[in-house]
This record gives structure tokens, sequence and C-alpha cells, in this order.
């Protein structure tokens, strides 16, 4: 029997797969791919797993376990910016202590976020002010629609928050609940970043409070990526395997995004609920100057879902005791665990507050 899906992902629950092929390059990943695509059964391709909530019956076909590497920087690229082209397989995290280590400025904020660089486009990953949207200038894929590799460029990916057309794209017509058909695969990521021993302004203000410094501020990059890695260490995102506050997906709902209008029925609910004097939701500005982003965080926990919360009927599943956006396996927890507390969780925020919490984790043979 091949290794189950909980050995190879952060949330640690998923049965197995019918089969399981490691790739360590990228003639190998492509060739796994294309077999699957030739023989007509599913595929799911696996980086590090923290983006993942797999199903307790496995996945019903072949699992790629992407395992390249690679950092190539072309010589002539210093003067005026460094160009690195990282492969899919690359442990995020090393890459951008690589960075921070050669004087590479622009993904330090990305400290401590667990997975492979082939997934940082697919979700455009960000966190403390940052996002690699705002360094990719480019990234290969396998295309399986038309089963060649493709660049696609930074206009290509269509970059928003937490979101991407690798994100969107989809084999064929619209997929069933717990399908994984995405049209790309990704093989490597380029990514432009500044010659600079200091940081890009610090633009998140916990970070800034923890520097010791102003917003906009920007420090030598060894400061700044150890500041990242504490304030995540608070919070229980960075992988301890006896921390099971770290046996999880980080953040399992993604920041809502309202139209104005949304945010002033959440404002006058919010009052309903907590008084006209109590605490009131945070509006951060969209991208869209006609959509404001409100804290997923501050509706779980003001809906009365606190940290260290634990289901109804004792399911070993349970909030992170440190945050909670994070949803955590407590040691022998499943995935029909974890899903009861996310169902849980985003029922009770939309009746207190009528806000539907989306899910940022991939579904894997499940529907939330």
């Amino acid at each position: 029997m091949t290794r189950p899906l909980a050995e190879l992902t952060t949330m640690r629950v998923g049965g197995p797969p019918r089969r399981l092929v490691t790739a360590t390059t990228e003639d190998e990943l492509i060739e796994a791919v294309r077999e699957a695509d030739e023989a007509g059964e599913p595929l799911l391709v696996v980086g590090g797993g923290s983006n993942l909530l797999v199903s307790d019956e496995g996945f019903p076909g072949t699992v790629v376990l992407v395992r390249t590497t690679g950092i190539e920087v072309p010589h002539d690229s210093a003067c005026g910016g460094v160009t690195a082209t990282v492969a899919a397989g690359e442990v995020w995290d090393d890459v951008v202590a690589h960075a921070v280590e050669h004087g590479w400025s622009g993904i330090e904020a990305l400290s401590g976020i667990p997975g492979a660089t082939g997934a940082t486009p697919v979700q455009n990953v960000g966190a403390y002010g940052q996002e690699v949207a705002q360094t990719i200038s480019r990234v290969r894929v396998w295309d399986r629609a038309e089963a060649r590799v493709r660049t696609m460029f930074a206009t290509d990916l269509r970059f928003s928050y937490r979101h991407s057309v690798l994100k969107e794209s989809m084999l064929g017509p619209d997929a069933p609940a717990g399908a994984v058909t995405p049209r790309y695969v990704v093989l490597s990521v380029t990514f432009s970043l500044r010659p600079t021993e200091l940081s890009q302004p610090i633009g998140y203000a916990a970070l800034a409070s923890g520097l010791g410094v102003e917003l906009g501020a920007r420090v030598p990059l060894r400061e700044a990526r150890e500041a990242v890695l504490e304030q995540r260490r608070q919070r229980g995102m960075v992988l301890d395997a006896p921390d099971n506050d770290t046996w999880s997906c980080g953040s399992f709902f993604t920041n809502p995004i309202l139209t104005r209008e949304q945010m002033a029925s959440l404002r006058d609910r919010a009052a309903a609920r907590l008084g006209v004097e109590g605490p009131v939701p945070p509006e951060f500005p969209a991208e869209d100057g006609s959509f404001v982003k409100t804290s997923a965080a501050w509706l779980i926990d003001r809906a009365g879902f606190g940290k260290g919360y634990a289901t109804r009927d004792g399911r070993p599943a349970g909030l992170s005791t440190k945050h909670t956006l994070a949803l955590t396996n407590r040691g022998s927890a499943r995935a029909g665990d974890v899903l009861a507390l996310a169902r849980e969780i985003r029922d009770g925020v939309e009746d207190a507050f009528g806000v539907r919490l989306v899910n940022e984790p991939v579904l894997v043979g499940l529907e939330l």
C-alpha cells in the first residue's frame, strides 16, 4: 500500500492514493503528469502539502510528489535587479532564507510560510504586507490541455487576493465537488528581486511594532526575517512537530471581500450583536475601490469561536490556541473531524454576521 497522504500534508490527515510517484526532475514531473492524463486517471500534484485537506478515503488516482530542486541566477543578474528562477519543488522558506542570505530583497516578509515554491503563484501567497505577485515575473507550467510547456508572465497570471489564473483554470467543464483538475502544473517560478541588504518598506503594523520602527521603514533583511518568524511562531504558524497548533493548513479561511453595502450591513449586525459601543469589524481597502476587505479572524472570534475552540461533539480537531484562523489536528483527527469544525465555524459566522467564509485550502474528495 502507498503512503497515506496524512504523511505528506501539514494537517496530517488523508488516506492513501491509488498510486504515488515522486518526481525529482522537471522531465520526471512532466512525464508523470502526462502518463496519468493519457491513462485518463485522476491526478493530484503535491508539493509541501500545506494547503490540502484530503479525504480519509484517500485519492483514487495518481499523486505526483514534486521534489524538483534548483535556484538559477544569471551571472549578469545583479546591477538592476536579481532574476532568480526556482524549481517548483524547492521548499519555500529555504528560498526565502537563501534570498536573505544573498541580499535579495522582496520576499523576506514571506518567511516561515510552509510549502513548496510551485504553490506560491497559484494562490498568490502573501503575509505581513507582501505577496508573491509583487516579485513574480513569470512562471513556467505544463499545460495539460495542450500537452506542452508554456511560459506565463505576470500579466497572464491575473493575480488578486489569494488568487490567480492558475487557481481558477480547470480541465473540461465545471469539476464536481471534491475533484482536483487544475489545467496548469507549475514547473518553475522566476522572481525579480532587488539587490540590497535592506527590506522592502514594512507594511504591517504588528511587524513594525515588533521591530520597533514606523510603518514604511526599511530594516536589515535578517532582522525583517527574524521578526516575521517570531510573529508567525506567536501564532503557531511555523511548523513544529511537537506543537499541535502547527498541525494545520495555516489560515483556513480567507479574509472576506465585501461590497460597501455588505460592509454597512456587517457593521449593523455587529452593533446589534456586540452593542453600539462594542468593537467594530475592521476594514481594509481592497484592490477594487468599490470593495472592502474585513478580517475573518475577527468574525470567527466575535461569533463565539475563540482560540482553542473544539467541536461540540468532542472531535479531536480544534482552533489553534494561538490563532483563530488555524483549524488544527489535535493529534488523532481525521478529515471528517476537521471538516465538521470548518462547517460549524462557517455556519456560525454566517448566522451571526451574514458573511459566508470561504476556505483557502484545497479540499480533495471533500465538500464544505
